[in-house]
């Protein structure tokens, strides 16, 4: 079988300490941090402002979307006036990153040289060859075929590769080039260079031995630069140094100029705290997985539910998190989400005492609708929120209630009247947008309600803080606190912007509690105080109207079904109503001129995708997008860049990144799933000169060459990898097996014994041993099966060739166990 590799990290960025610089000790800084894929910047942390110690405590979960050598942070000190200035950096090797996956750790930061920063592979082809002379002496002549680079860097928006090759000895210094290769950083150079290896003319065969000592003192090196137009020079792109030994005809990733480093002492520049999660999914074909899967959607059907695949994958996880995850994004893919969260629901409300406390814990069903939420209702909560989260951070309106932290210049009443605007509007756009909320959200909550209501019959206010709890409390009440987080915001907000949505949070989370005793919600006297301008029955009441308003069937809604259809497929959309600085083309033909490519202001809605420079703008309605996919670099030269297809011709896009590009891919694919007319191939290149780059057809309006890839039939709502979900499943099944066992132990004695249950399995919810542990039989042997499977796999895996970082990594790839399966 082939398996398919997927990678994905998340990154907990803390703080950085020690870092007590050489230049200016004493002087603090503005420091953030980046995290690149080599040397693509893919995060960038907040600034915080004068401090030599700063903590972040942020965490960034990507998808990785490109093959890459190095996961790199640098940290910068921020200058308002000239060009921010890099401190340090941490750089992990792909192949280390296993050694660190799930540990908090510090690393020590090393200088940062742009003669160190490299990436990208070269093709090289090596032969030594014997040349007779016309006087009949035998020399070696060396042919080095240079063919093509991979994956070099952008410098300064551009690159200009060309490769010098040198042959080194102890008394020589042989060095030739390339041609230009203008504006790839993928160039196909295809040429071969010669160079003389001298042999005393008393040579013969005898002395083989010792004159090949002589070749073993010279090395071929190539070096690729930049050519540049700039005064300062060509930029040194990386190189390759080997011996001419043997022949060879091989990839070989470009390393670091020798020496090229400043002396910097590296015990002065500060340490950087990191944990990094790290996992590679080798995902097989979709048969492999059909026994564990059909566990999985059967859940719901399960009596009692404790007894099913997956509130057991709940009960081993260390975490709840872990497992919410993959089921959350498996059951929304197969469309059995509903009926998973209802049955667990129903069974924790039955097993809760207190109607106070209900769905107040980290529970298997809280996380799972918590993801839900965050994928579900990602588009709903930009729509409420974004505008007047956007006024408050653009007004800067100081909302300081506590008189301790009160500046001199600032009055308390002022404050609590601006604090308390800001509130009544964020309420009331809350609790208006219920007829907003998605169709699977509603139905979560309908159920939740229900359930609520019938095990608490005497307290008739449950029903309402059974959903409002989710709601305010978990929904929109963090999203307040963190836009950045929700991306309701591009960047961090300022720290008295902060402050502002600090307080507003609070007080929204005890306006949705409907807690009998209000004051007592509050630690702080001044925040008790504030509340009272908010002890008006009609504040309760409209939380019980917004939590009316969602249980509304389908059929009441019609005037927003289309809407809600949109949030539905948007359900992990990570952005919407702002707005992203990319470079798109013309509509023009023109290839050449710098006028063809503009930066743009872009906003998707769900109703247009537009994109302006200032107030005019340029709209395409969502009906008329026929497809979006990537475009081949060579069609302009320029990476990252993505097609939207309409209609009359094609929109083409550059964004910032690969993870960014990916992301505006995966939005624009989604809300345009359902259009009638989607394209099913597409042109891979641009129309360029009179023909497509890809076909070479001449017609513009001439069909696809290439089938289209974001194409999903019309039953499916989500583009998920199912696949990719349950072998993350099964992954967790593997690392938790001891729990499985200890769990199968439990439930022979609790039917065996049919007593209290023993200490250590205590943690374990069984209701029903006999059940659970046939359940627990049918896992176990899905697991070993696919565990045979993925060990079959790596033994028959092909090595790569290349140099020691492919070996090196193979080879610890074949002496490890699978780490993150």
């Amino acid at each position: 079988c082939h398996a398919c590799s997927m990678n994905r990290f998340c990154l907990s960025i803390q703080e950085i300490s020690g870092s007590t610089y050489a230049q200016r000790p004493n002087k603090m800084r503005d420091c953030y941090c980046t995290v690149n894929l080599d040397q693509e910047e893919v995060f960038r942390t907040k600034i915080v402002e004068k401090s030599l110690c700063p903590f972040y405590g942020e965490d960034f979960y990507c998808e990785i979307p490109r093959s890459f050598r190095h996961l790199s942070f640098y940290i910068f000190d921020r200058d308002v006036f000239r060009r921010d200035s890099s401190i340090g950096k941490v750089a992990v090797k792909k192949e280390d990153l296993q050694k660190y996956h799930g540990k908090d750790t510090w690393f020590q930061l090393q200088p940062v040289s742009a003669d160190s920063e490299v990436q990208g592979k070269v093709h090289l082809e090596l032969r030594l060859s014997e040349v007779i002379t016309d006087s009949g002496v035998i020399n070696h002549k060396l042919a080095s075929r240079v063919l093509e680079c991979q994956g070099l860097p952008i410098v300064n928006g551009q690159c200009d590769p060309y490769a010098a090759v040198s042959l080194l000895g102890p008394s020589r210094s042989d060095a030739k080039k390339t041609k230009v290769k203008r504006k790839t950083n993928n160039p196909q150079f295809d040429e071969v260079f010669y160079f003389e290896v001298t042999r005393p003319l008393s040579y013969t065969r005898r002395q083989f031995d010792v004159e090949e000592e002589d070749v073993d003192k010279l090395a071929l090196r190539v070096d690729l630069w930049n050519a540049s137009n700039l005064k300062f020079g060509d930029e040194f792109l990386g190189g390759v140094r080997r011996n001419i030994t043997t022949s060879s005809f091989q990839w070989y990733f470009l390393l670091p100029r020798e020496n090229g480093g400043k002396s910097v002492k590296v015990e002065d520049l500060g340490s950087l705290r990191l944990n990094i999660v790290y996992t590679e999914d080798h995902v097989f074909p979709t048969e492999y997985y059909t026994p564990l899967r059909q566990l999985l959607l059967h859940s719901a059907k399960v009596e009692p539910v404790s007894a099913s695949t997956a509130h057991i994958l709940g009960e081993v996880c260390r975490e709840k998190q872990e497992a919410a995850i993959p089921l959350v994004r498996l059951f929304l893919h197969c469309g059995e989400i509903v009926p998973f969260i209802s049955a667990i629901a129903h069974a924790e409300v039955n097993r809760t005492q207190d109607p106070n406390t209900i769905f107040r814990g980290n529970s298997l069903t809280s996380k799972c609708i918590d993801e839900t939420m965050k994928l579900a209702g990602m588009h709903y909560l930009q729509v409420t929120l974004k505008p007047i989260i956007d006024e408050i951070c653009t007004e800067h309106k100081s909302c300081e209630i506590d008189p301790v932290k009160l500046k001199e210049s600032e009055n308390l009443e002022t404050n609590r009247e601006n604090l308390r605007h800001y509130v009544d509007r964020i309420f009331n756009v809350i609790t208006t947008s219920g007829v907003r909320c998605p169709t699977v959200m509603c139905d979560i909550f309908f159920s939740l309600r229900e359930s609520a209501a019938t095990r608490f019959q005497v307290d008739q206010d449950v029903r309402y803080t059974a959903v409002s709890s989710f709601i305010f409390l978990r929904f929109f009440a963090p999203a307040i606190l963190s836009p950045n987080l929700f991306h309701l915001r591009p960047h961090h907000p300022d720290p008295t912007t902060s402050r502002t949505l600090t307080l507003i949070s609070k007080t929204i989370q005890t306006l949705g509690s409907l807690a009998k005793s209000k004051s007592a919600n509050f630690k702080e006297s001044y925040m008790a105080a504030f509340y009272d301008y908010f002890n008006e029955q009609k504040y309760a009441d409209a939380v019980k109207n917004v939590s009316v308003l969602v249980f509304f069937p389908i059929n009441l809604r019609q005037s927003v079904d289309t809407l809600s259809n949109i949030l539905f497929v948007l359900y992990h959309l990570k952005r919407s109503a702002e707005v992203e600085f990319m470079i798109k083309r013309a509509q023009g033909r023109k290839r050449f001129g710098m006028k063809n490519f503009k930066k743009r202001w872009f906003r998707l809605t769900n109703h247009e995708f537009t994109y302006h420079k200032t107030k005019a703008l340029c709209s395409i309605p969502i009906e008329n997008i026929l497809a979006v996919e990537k475009l081949e670099e060579e069609s302009f030269k320029m990476k990252n860049m993505f097609q939207v297809i309409q209609p009359e011709r094609a929109l083409y896009i550059q964004a910032n990144n690969c993870v960014e590009a990916r992301d505006w891919i995966d939005i624009l694919t989604k809300v345009s799933q359902c259009n009638r007319k989607r394209l099913s191939t597409y042109h891979p290149s641009a129309y360029l000169n009179g023909h497509w780059l890809c076909c070479k057809l001449s017609a513009d309006t001439a069909p696809g060459c290439t089938p289209c890839t974001g194409g999903l039939p019309a039953n499916i709502q989500l583009d998920v990898d199912g696949d990719r979900e349950t072998e993350r499943i099964y992954s967790l099944f593997c690392t938790y097996m001891t729990k499985l066992i200890k769990m199968q132990e439990a439930c022979g004695s609790k039917s065996v014994y049919d007593g209290p249950e023993q200490e250590e399995y205590s943690s374990f919810v069984i209701d029903d041993p006999q059940e659970t542990y046939k359940t627990l039989k049918q896992i176990v042997s899905a697991v070993q099966t696919l565990e045979q499977q993925h060990t079959k796999y790596k033994r028959d895996k092909e090595h790569p060739i290349g140099d020691k970082s492919f070996q090196c990594y193979i080879r610890q790839q074949s002496e490890s166990s699978t780490y993150s399966i």
